[in-house]
C-alpha cells in the first residue's frame, strides 16, 4: 500500500499521543503520502507540528525531557477554571515551531475541540494553528478553556477522541486512524525503563527521587491510592475509550493502528522514546498485517 495518499486520524490520549510520532515516521519512511490530518488533543498537536514540517525539531526537544522539565512547563492557575493555564507550554512550542495559519499549511488539517456551552464538537480548520491546538488540548479541570469567537472550547476528545468524520470528504486512497485507547497490553505495561546517563546517577538521581516523592504527595495521598490527576485522567480515559469504540464502528477507517491504553500514564511525557517506538512497532504490525 506504499505510495498511496493517506488521510491520517490522530486520537487523543495524553502522553500516549507521543506514539503518533512513531506512526508518522514509519508511514513516511515507507512512502505513504499523508495529504490530510484530523486530530483531537495530542493528536491535534502532533498532526499540526507535522504539517509545519517541524516534527523532527519537536521530536529532538521532547525526547530530551525529564520529569523535572515536565513539571517546569506547568503554569498553575489557582482559583481559575483549570489547574494549568497552558500558556507556558504554548509559548515554548510557538518558539520551537513558529506560529502558522492553518490555511497556509501544505496539507489539509483539522483540530477538533468541544464547545462547552453548546455541547457540540467544533472543527478548527482555519486561523492560528496553535490557537486551534491549544483549544483541542484544553482538558477540563486541568487546562483552562479557550475563548474562541465567543465560544468556550475544551478538549476535543470529550466528544470525538478519534475524529474520522472531518476526513470523510477527502479524496485520498486510505484513511488510517490511530486509536490511543486500545485494550491494555501486558507487553506495554512492562515497558523498558529509560537508561540513565552516567551524569544522572548523583545529582539528577536525587532530583528524580524528589519528584517521585512530590508526585506521591500531590497526585496520591498514599502509595497505591489515586490522586486528583489520576482520577481525572482515568475518568477521561474510561469515557473516551467508550466513545472511541462507537466512532470506529460508525466511521470504519481502512486501517486502525491500536496503541495500548496502558502504554503510559496520562502525564508521562518524559517517556517519549519508548512511546515513539511503540508507535512505530504498532504501525508496522498493522500495515503488514493488512496485506
Amino acid at each position: 500500500m506504499a505510495n498511496k495518499t493517506v488521510s491520517l486520524v490522530l486520537g487523543s490520549g495524553g502522553a500516549r499521543g507521543l506514539a503518533h510520532i512513531g506512526v508518522i515516521n514509519w508511514l513516511d519512511e515507507q512512502g505513504y503520502d499523508i495529504k490530510s490530518i484530523s486530530g483531537s488533543s495530542m493528536g491535534a498537536l502532533i498532526g499540526g507540528i507535522y504539517a509545519t514540517g517541524k516534527l523532527q525539531v519537536y521530536t529532538d526537544w521532547v525526547t530530551q525531557l525529564e520529569k523535572l522539565d515536565v513539571l517546569r512547563l506547568l503554569d498553575f492557575s489557582f482559583g481559575e477554571a483549570g489547574l494549568i493555564k497552558g500558556e507556558r507550554i504554548t509559548k515554548v512550542l510557538r518558539d520551537l515551531i513558529g506560529d502558522h495559519r492553518i490555511e497556509d499549511l501544505p496539507l489539509s488539517y483539522t483540530a477538533v475541540a468541544t464547545d462547552l456551552d453548546n455541547q457540540k464538537e467544533v472543527w478548527l480548520n482555519e486561523g492560528s494553528l496553535f490557537d486551534a491546538i491549544r483549544a483541542s488540548m484544553a482538558i477540563p479541570s486541568i487546562f483552562t478553556p479557550v475563548d474562541h469567537h465567543g465560544k468556550r472550547l475544551v478538549d476535543g476528545g470529550l466528544l470525538n477522541p478519534i475524529p474520522i468524520a472531518p476526513t470523510l470528504k477527502d479524496k485520498t486512497d486510505l484513511t488510517i486512524a490511530v486509536n490511543l485507547s486500545a485494550p491494555a497490553s501486558a507487553k506495554a505495561a512492562a515497558a523498558t525503563p529509560q537508561v540513565k546517563k552516567p551524569e544522572q546517577e548523583s545529582y539528577h538521581e536525587k532530583i528524580l527521587q524528589f519528584i517521585d516523592d512530590l508526585q506521591r504527595r500531590v497526585l496520591r495521598d498514599e502509595p497505591g491510592d489515586m490522586g486528583m490527576f489520576d482520577i481525572i485522567a482515568n475518568s477521561l480515559d474510561a469515557m473516551q475509550n467508550t466513545i472511541a469504540r462507537f466512532k470506529l464502528a460508525a466511521y470504519a477507517p481502512d486501517l486502525i493502528i491500536n496503541i495500548p491504553s496502558n502504554s503510559c500514564t496520562f502525564y508521562e511525557f518524559y517517556r517519549a522514546e519508548e512511546l515513539i517506538e511503540i508507535g512505530r512497532r504498532k504501525t508496522e504490525e498493522a500495515c503488514n498485517g493488512s496485506h
